[in-house]
């Protein structure tokens, strides 16, 4: 399935550009690059040479998914392994 705006919180995010927006630490606001790991808690992001770790609880970050297509999530929305996000969809 591909990422689109409905389903990103349910999706592997490695390999997708964020940007964080709001963060409860201020040193991470305005913190941007392609995620490269995901733990539960955490997102890893390549900036340049470097790697940052981001909480995702007190986040709101910007997924890129493609030139026109940006996603705006809470972090508490993805908190959790995919596999378990995945789990937690309610089906009709």
């Amino acid at each position: 399935m591909k990422h689109s705006p409905r389903n990103i919180v349910f999706h592997e995010l490695i390999g997708l550009y964020v940007k964080v927006l709001k963060h409860d630490d201020p040193s991470l606001v305005g913190v941007e690059g392609v995620i490269v790991d995901e733990t539960k808690n955490t997102l890893k992001v390549r900036i340049d040479n470097k790697t940052k770790t981001i909480l995702k609880k007190g986040a709101l970050l910007l997924f890129k998914l493609s030139d026109k297509v940006e996603v705006l999530v809470n972090g508490e929305q993805i908190l959790g392994r995919p596999e378990e996000r995945l789990k937690s969809i309610k089906w009709r």
